[in-house]
């Protein structure tokens, strides 16, 4: 006999309940034990435990899965079935430029229209899930969500992708090639499951798809997407504990920094192997496509 519909969503709930309290209690473990882990499992393994941004991101993943299994909308999700009223509170209108900036420490996602000459935030929407730690992918197969500066232009939407709707990120971009980093696919998109991506849920991609569509057809070439381990203040680039990457991000720090101050995408090129930025012209929408030259002097990454 077929369980009644009630009698599933409560295995369910209970399911997804002790998933969560395992996992808590894990970190939990981990981080009374930490002292002493070296002397336990050695010094490899006792610091992939011990790292904070690891323990904090596999605490996140397991609270937002229960909330999607169970159907709930994750905490910070904007008013989805709101859209215009809340464009025009903001002074914003659908078709304007589109910028996005992804931060994956604050499994956050912002989407920016212009407004005049600039952009303004329009709406933040909290990630769902992403794979891999904070650091850039490398190779296809190593599960990494990719960092860096990349465009999206209309032929890399997809309408009908597996997980609802999605669009390429364009990885490996110039940089990443410079670097013969390899993979493909790596994509914004909608459920709650990662080998790469960023998945945002069904609900948010949706609106995220309005947004990006009407700019691309209202005459956007293309809209940058900057993919950031955390907001680039020097606090927190000072503060990470992982060193394999801190250089990297010292040096990303630009792009982040042109765009705070002016609140327009940056110029971004690739010199050699690094990325090199300078502020992107007063009115600019963002479609420049990366291309190899050294024209800017500022360097934004060198591994």
């Amino acid at each position: 006999m077929a369980s009644t519909p009630w009698i599933t969503q409560l295995i369910e709930a209970l399911r997804t309940g002790f998933l969560l309290l395992a996992a808590c209690a894990l970190v939990g473990g981990a981080a009374m034990l930490e002292p002493r882990l070296s002397a336990y499992l050695g010094e490899r393994l006792a610091g992939l435990i011990s790292n904070s941004d690891i323990r904090a991101i596999g605490l996140q993943r397991s609270w937002r899965l229960a909330y999607w299994n169970l159907g709930w909308r994750l905490p910070g999700t904007p008013e989805l079935d709101n859209l215009d009223a809340r464009l025009q509170t903001a002074g914003l209108k659908l078709g304007a430029p589109v910028f996005i900036r992804i931060f994956k420490r604050e499994f956050l996602l912002e989407v920016w229209l212009k407004k005049g000459d600039r952009f303004e935030r329009f709406a933040s929407y909290p990630i769902c899930r992403f794979s891999g730690r904070l650091g850039p992918k490398q190779q296809q197969g190593d599960r990494q969500a990719p960092e860096g500066i990349y465009t999206v232009a209309k032929s890399q939407l997809n309408p009908a992708s597996r997980w609802h709707r999605s669009f390429n990120l364009g990885y490996p971009n110039t940089f990443d090639r410079s670097h013969s980093r390899t993979g493909n696919y790596l994509m914004v998109h909608g459920g709650c499951s990662s080998i790469g991506c960023y998945a945002m849920t069904n609900d948010v991609i949706d609106e995220i798809w309005k947004i990006i569509t009407a700019s691309l057809s209202s005459g956007q070439q293309r809209f940058q997407v900057q993919v950031f381990p955390f907001r680039m203040t020097d606090d927190n680039i000072a503060d990470t504990n992982s060193e394999n990457w801190k250089e990297f991000w010292t040096q990303l720090k630009p792009a982040y920094d042109y765009f705070e101050e002016t609140r327009v995408p940056p110029r971004v090129d690739v010199c050699g192997k690094r990325y090199v930025a300078a502020a992107g012209n007063p009115g600019s929408d963002g479609s420049r496509v990366l291309s190899r030259s050294c024209k800017f002097q500022k360097p934004m990454a060198t591994n």
